[in-house]
């Protein structure tokens, strides 16, 4: 057997793994997805999603040598990213391409009712994050399309596989309303699935990590042609601060500002294939 094909055989048992999974989940994704939560952005979480000793064989293949990724660090985001797939062990390669595959989108996008969801081969934007004590991502919305400028971004997927992780710890996922005045939070728990709809009001972040601990998530992106309002529009990624950082939310307009009209302006499309949570 050639390791393509070996490849190919393990890569064929993680997606009946998962689209068992989502089958069996089917009514609890249904509730969650169709419940406000206080908040307009929809989204659904799956605990457990892999079994155990696949989410730690995860978790342990994630890269040791932290000075392979690439770090960020502004008013908006403290992090550190990796999307060098080629490099990693294959199960990192495989568990962020399973979710690529027709047949796992097919799956989510009849859940949550999306039409024409198409995957990202390309993985812009997505890949592994790793965050460590003192690293946040600040509210923000994702940029509107993919690298191209061709599909609108329509899904997240953040699969979390830190052992043990407590919502003390920080670096859990927030959702906010339109205002960034109310969140939920939405704990970065081992093995948890969190998928939620992505648009130009889904204002989401991270808090930040209060430990000396290393927050790891995998990462994947789901697009269409189709606008989720039905209407054109374009923006980076725009950002703003927590409701008690008013100099950051100031610092966030002109920011965005600046940044959306050199992007429409230049007709800037393609960017770096990192990782927004």
């Amino acid at each position: 057997m050639t390791i393509s094909e070996i490849t190919n055989m393990k890569m064929e048992q993680l997606k009946d793994i998962i689209l068992t999974k989502l089958k069996n989940e089917t009514d609890g994704i249904e509730k969650q997805w169709t419940t406000s939560h206080g908040i307009p952005t929809r989204y659904f979480y799956i605990d457990n999603f892999l079994p155990d000793k696949l989410a730690n064989d995860i978790y342990d293949s994630f890269p040791k040598d932290h000075n392979e990724f690439y770090k960020r660090k502004s008013f908006r985001e403290k992090k550190s990213t990796f999307a060098k797939l080629a490099n990693t062990s294959t199960i990192l390669s495989d568990i962020t391409k399973v979710f690529q595959l027709p047949e796992v989108i097919k799956e989510i996008s009849t859940i949550v009712d999306m039409d024409e969801l198409e995957a990202d081969p390309s993985l812009y934007a997505g890949g592994l994050s790793m965050m460590f004590k003192g690293d946040f991502l600040n509210p923000h919305i994702d940029n509107s399309h993919d690298g191209d400028r061709l599909r609108y971004r329509r899904l997240n997927l953040l699969y979390y596989v830190t052992p043990d992780w407590k919502l003390e710890n920080g670096g859990n996922f927030e959702l906010w309303d339109h205002n960034v005045k109310t969140q939920n939070t939405i704990l970065s728990k081992f093995n948890r699935l969190v998928v939620m709809e992505t648009n130009d009001k889904s204002w989401h972040s991270v808090s930040p990590v209060a430990v000396d601990g290393t927050r790891t998530c995998v990462s994947n992106y789901y697009f269409s042609q189709n606008s989720p309002n039905g209407s054109e529009y374009f923006h980076v990624t725009s950002f703003t601060g927590r409701p008690d950082q008013k100099g950051t939310r100031i610092l966030g307009v002109v920011d965005n500002l600046v940044r959306n009209t050199i992007s429409k302006t230049l007709k800037i499309g393609r960017g770096k294939r990192l990782i927004n949570k």
